[in-house]
């Protein structure tokens, strides 16, 4: 028969594995928050709280787990590029936040130029309000342009003015985006606005984002990789080349365009 182990080295083994224990939550809370808690540098993201900016740490991808997170829904009318695209950028934003317009002005269309046209990215969009009435009208706005196939052109619309947060969402404002966005049918794009179809897709949104710990926006993930806060091109670039790099490497993976 094996002797007793003495009580003293239980507690200390004890000790040991509760220590694990708690590092090992410490990381994965290290994880889950990196969208809200960022790194150094110049803010570039905005929450309910407090600013925000960093880029994810690995250069050859992301964590499968939330790479897990992209739809690939076929007639998605919030996404644009292949369904099949090697590389996915999901992006949470509000139409009332700064420097998603930043984003969605200066960093975006070349995104799409040089790798949505080309097939090696897709883009999916998650609404995430979260300044109030506002951003949730603003929201839902835009989910009811895209019923009549007009998120983008909405979308545009919105982040076109640089004063766009001043000016705010109310019922006018909306119906004129609608009309520049060239949204056709108005009496359905309000009714759509209000129905608990858009309320659903928007609180759908935002239960994935809060979810992951992505409270502040912009915040991203490319094919797993966090990056938040509207970084420069270089960040989504190198992100981007890395993540379709990686694709490449898989069975029969295709990185599209180089």
């Amino acid at each position: 028969m094996a002797p007793a182990t003495p009580p003293r080295r239980r507690t200390s083994r004890r000790s040991v594995v509760i220590g694990a224990c708690v590092v090992l939550a410490a990381l994965l809370l290290g994880v889950l928050s990196q969208f809200a808690t960022g790194g150094s540098g110049s803010g570039s993201s905005e929450s309910a709280g407090s600013g925000a900016d960093a880029s994810g740490e690995s250069p050859s991808g992301g964590d499968p787990g939330l790479a897990a997170l992209a739809r690939r829904e076929a007639g998605d009318k919030m996404a644009q590029g292949r369904k099949d695209a090697p590389v996915v950028l999901i992006e949470y934003a509000d139409f009332d936040c700064s420097f998603c317009g930043k984003f969605a002005r200066d960093t975006e269309p070349g995104l799409v130029r040089k790798y949505v046209d080309r097939g090696t990215l897709r883009i999916e969009w998650r609404n995430l309000p979260i300044f109030g009435e506002d951003s949730e009208r603003a929201a839902r706005a835009a989910w009811a342009a895209g019923r009549q196939d007009r998120f983008w052109q909405f979308h545009r619309a919105a982040y076109a003015d640089e004063d766009s947060k001043a000016k705010g969402f109310g019922a006018e404002r909306l119906d004129a985006l609608a009309r520049e966005a060239g949204v056709a049918d108005l009496k359905r794009f309000r009714r759509d606005l209000d129905s608990d179809a858009a309320r659903a897709s928007v609180r759908r949104d935002q239960q994935e984002g809060y979810g992951l710990g992505a409270t502040s926006t912009p915040s991203f993930l490319v094919n797993g990789r966090p990056i938040a806060g509207a970084q420069p091109d270089e960040v989504f670039t190198e992100a981007i080349d890395a993540a379709a790099k990686e694709a490449r490497k898989q069975p029969g993976g295709k990185g599209g365009a180089k």
